[in-house]
């Protein structure tokens, strides 16, 4: 049984004692918290949007948040089976003080997750997590009277006017969209991307489309990480049927892969990218991701004369960055895009109707689309450590050894070579470093990632 505290939220596996696993009492104590937490900060409102995915833990999980969030004398707010985009963007609408999302993203069925909102449908900051977790070590909160409960509404409205905010940016063009005349595949991995993408895909006029593993059942159908090695299936049916693409989401739908006409993986790294290049013809402007995504980002930003910023790792702080640079696109090399002129949260539906527009425009295939495009390769590997080994001073040093190249230490050492880089992150829950390169080849990458753990 695992339970992982962190400033993204509370995340752990369904079962077990207090404090191994997401228990129900953990689940009443985080939640609480939380709601301690809102509370000081003397909301305007006095609701708490509740929104899940599939989960078969989440009705359990419901139930326990919004009882508590009544007991903590919030109204609560129950959208029923939504993305994380969904409920980020209800929390806005509904003029909420805040959020909880009842899903563990790419984790397997066994995990859920409270994931937590701020007034403004956006993640928490680190201070604003951390305080969250005193409380609930402290048992700092206090439940209200009986004349002071909240009430629970439901209210199953907010899928369709998340698609209509979809509808209504301006480079989303559903008409050129119809036109092309697209065939669309999905891949919703059980879960709510399965109600989500038939509605947005016949909103934006594409009259066929085919779902795999569309019923929102919460028993996934492979791992729910949308990597290329779970996507064999998708892949396949894109070539049998002659699609012209193929989509796939998470089991929260804030992440996006996309599959060729070919049934090749267009890559991850790559959604935000191409998306990124759509909006810089359109609106030019700063770009943003985090230090662990592709460098084509960069190159395409440049190529319009704009800056890019890497931000450390996490959406919280890929947005704090936006924000800063005033970007107007960014996002996560794992297919999360980020589009200010929705939102700023991750969102594949956003994604998926600024990509289809991108392509119907371009007239291109979608793996000639992905050939305009720098290629680089990553490699993923670990540097394990003991226990007692200082990881601080062993990143220090790690910046001192490459001080001859561009440095980033906003988290962990990223080091730039002309033409690859790699990045040291401490884990924040096992005793290793780990080591993302990305380099012109896949060997090169590789060579590299070894390269550094034996200097």
């Amino acid at each position: 049984m695992s339970l992982i505290k962190s400033i993204s939220g509370i995340r752990g596996t369904i079962g077990g004692k207090t404090g191994d696993g997401l228990s129900p009492i953990d689940i009443v104590k985080f939640t609480a918290a939380y709601a301690t937490l809102i509370k000081s900060k003397k909301p305007n409102s006095n609701t708490i949007v509740v929104g899940r995915d599939a989960r078969i833990s989440g009705e359990m999980v419901r139930d326990i948040v919004s009882g508590t969030l009544s007991g903590m004398g919030f109204n609560v707010t129950d959208i029923g089976l939504a993305t994380t985009p969904t409920t980020e963007l209800a929390v806005v609408m509904e003029g909420a003080a805040g959020g909880i999302i009842l899903t563990a993203s790419h984790n397997p069925k066994q995990w859920n997750a409270l994931k937590l909102l701020n007034e403004k449908g956006e993640f928490l900051n680190a201070a604003e997590g951390n305080e969250i977790l005193e409380i609930a070590a402290a048992e700092a909160f206090e439940f209200a009277d009986v004349e002071h409960l909240g009430k629970i509404k439901t209210d199953d409205s907010y899928l369709q006017k998340h698609i209509e905010q979809v509808l209504a940016l301006n480079l989303v063009d559903v008409d050129a969209i119809r036109k092309a005349r697209f065939t669309v595949a999905f891949d919703a991995v059980n879960s709510v991307g399965g109600l989500a993408l038939p509605e947005l895909l016949k909103a934006l006029g594409v009259e066929n489309s085919i779902g795999l593993n569309a019923e929102p059942t919460g028993v996934f159908a492979h791992n729910p990480e949308p990597l290329p090695e779970h996507l064999t299936e998708i892949a396949r049916l894109v070539k049998d049927k002659k699609a012209d693409v193929g989509f796939v989401v998470d089991p929260d739908v804030d992440r996006l892969a996309i599959v060729t006409e070919k049934g090749e993986m267009f890559g991850e790294e790559y959604t935000l990218v191409a998306v990124a290049d759509y909006i810089l013809q359109n609106t030019p402007g700063n770009t943003v991701s985090n230090l662990s995504s592709t460098r084509a980002l960069r190159d395409v930003t440049e190529k319009y004369g704009k800056t890019y910023t890497a931000s450390a790792v996490g959406e919280v702080n890929v947005v704090a960055k936006m924000k800063e640079t005033g970007a107007v696109i960014g996002g996560e090399g794992n297919g999360g895009i980020i589009y200010p002129a929705s939102h700023y949260g991750r969102d594949a539906l956003v994604g998926i109707g600024l990509f289809l527009t991108y392509l119907a425009k371009t007239g291109k295939t979608v793996s000639a689309l992905r050939a305009q495009y720098p290629t680089y390769f990553m490699a993923k590997q670990r540097m394990d450590l003991t226990p007692d080994t200082d990881v601080d001073a062993l990143l220090t040093a790690i910046k001192k050894q490459y001080a001859a190249y561009p440095v980033n230490d906003i988290d962990g050492v990223k080091i730039d070579f002309p033409d690859k880089w790699v990045h040291f992150r401490k884990s924040n829950t096992e005793p290793i470093i780990r080591i993302y390169t990305e380099a012109p080849t896949q060997q090169a990458a590789e060579e590299l990632a070894e390269q550094v753990k034996t200097k």
